[in-house]
């Protein structure tokens, strides 16, 4: 009796572990995408019963037990640079992957057909105040560069404001003290957005877009807020069954074409076609995304997730210019479409860090804690600095990294 129960866990066991493995989009039902979000903390209840196998003289049970906890972590082994993604297979992700696709036209779409707006005329001037702020203080780079183009090294931060709860003056002081450059935020409303210009968000991030607010928006609208000023901005930049994606693009100090193609030939990415008179400069385009989570629909969660590829397979990203994604993305390394959107050109700021995982939710305990928010780039970038935060009233924690120009 005991072999048969023994047995039974380890099938269910194993058949979970196998829920990471189905191709993307098939685990878009439910209750898969919690089970597989739950998948690295699944070696609890197995090592315990690990435990009580040796109790009973099960040395086969113990075996395979121990086998199946080991690989709840296999996902989260890749966050310490040593598995499959790792090292060079993961620096050349997107050439890998991505092939042609990077030179798609960007075009008005529905998310299943990958399609994103034609960010070289629909991107009208940016929205925000005319001034720029005084540059802090000790901040070498950021004297170095004009506020009409990005430094070669830039701080982000992302955080999703919990229906637009999240303390204000604690969003305003980690943007002065951590010098960010971009900040995405996520279920924003408007008294938080009132609430942020009273605390003073303007005077060091001048110029922001937003999406559009509607009625189907999961929990409130997306914004992203710059300190400099933007070449073009979007309210929406991909079609996806979520709140609108908004989109700034920054110039790149010193990133004319010329430079910027000998850096990324040393990279082995360039695109020899390219010219000075198409490409007399190159850009970074800021995205703020938060696709819905898998209880207000599976089929719109995946979707969601696998829609935001078509940023980086556009034709103004190509081998170019560089995206940046950034939200609470409502997956994780162990959600198949959340690889899926990593093969269409993206690498991750804490996969590529390789330095252990960043947990972001839920931030009122420690443990057990799930990533689901990120900090994504196509290739041209270097990450360091990657690490969460609290910030009071909102269920998530705050992501930021510092993200640097490669230098080959």
């Amino acid at each position: 009796m005991t072999t048969t129960l023994f047995a039974v866990v380890i099938i269910i066991a194993w058949l979970w572990l196998g829920l990471s493995a189905l191709p993307a989009g098939l685990e878009a039902r439910m209750p898969l995408p919690y089970m597989i979000a739950l998948t690295p903390f699944l070696w609890v209840p197995l090592i315990v019963l690990a435990g009580v196998a040796v109790w009973q003289h099960e040395w086969g049970a113990m075996c395979l037990l121990i086998v199946a906890a080991l690989m709840t972590s296999s996902q989260r082994i890749s966050y310490w640079g040593t598995g499959l993604t790792a090292g060079k297979r993961r620096e050349t992700l997107r050439e890998t992957s991505s092939g042609n696709a990077g030179r798609t036209a960007m075009h008005t779409g529905k998310a299943n057909d990958s399609n994103v707006s034609d960010t070289n005329h629909a991107m009208s001037g940016a929205v925000g105040a005319p001034n720029a702020p005084t540059p802090p203080e000790n901040r070498e780079t950021w004297r170095e560069t004009s506020y009409k183009t990005l430094p070669p090294q830039f701080a982000v931060m992302t955080l999703n404001c919990r229906y637009g709860r999240a303390n204000a003056d604690a969003i305003v002081t980690a943007v002065r003290e951590r010098r960010i450059t971009v900040l995405a935020l996520q279920e924003v409303t408007d008294a938080l957005v009132a609430r942020l210009d009273k605390a003073g968000i303007g005077e060091l991030l001048p110029y922001r877009q937003s999406g559009n607010p509607q009625d189907t928006d999961n929990g409130g609208y997306n914004v992203i807020l710059s300190r400099y000023e933007p070449a073009a901005a979007v309210p929406n930049v991909v079609d996806i069954p979520a709140a609108d994606v908004p989109a700034i693009t920054l110039k790149l100090a010193g990133g004319n074409a010329q430079s910027s193609k000998t850096a990324q030939a040393n990279c082995a990415v360039a695109d020899q076609t390219d010219t000075a008179s198409t490409q007399p400069e190159r850009t970074v385009t800021f995205c703020s995304a938060h696709p819905k989570s898998p209880m207000r629909g599976c089929a719109d969660w995946s979707a969601g997730i696998l829609g935001l590829g078509a940023i980086a397979r556009a034709s103004v990203i190509g081998d170019h210019n560089i995206a940046v994604v950034l939200g609470d993305l409502n997956s994780s390394t162990d959600h198949p479409s959340f690889r899926a959107l990593l093969k269409s050109g993206f690498k991750d700021a804490s996969l590529t860090q390789a330095a252990g995982p960043t947990l972001t939710f839920p931030r009122w305990i420690p443990w057990p804690r799930i990533e689901l928010d990120h900090i994504l780039f196509t290739p041209g970038l270097n990450p360091s600095g990657v690490q969460s935060f609290e910030i009071p009233d909102t269920d998530h924690l705050a992501l930021t990294a510092t993200l640097a120009l490669r230098e080959c």
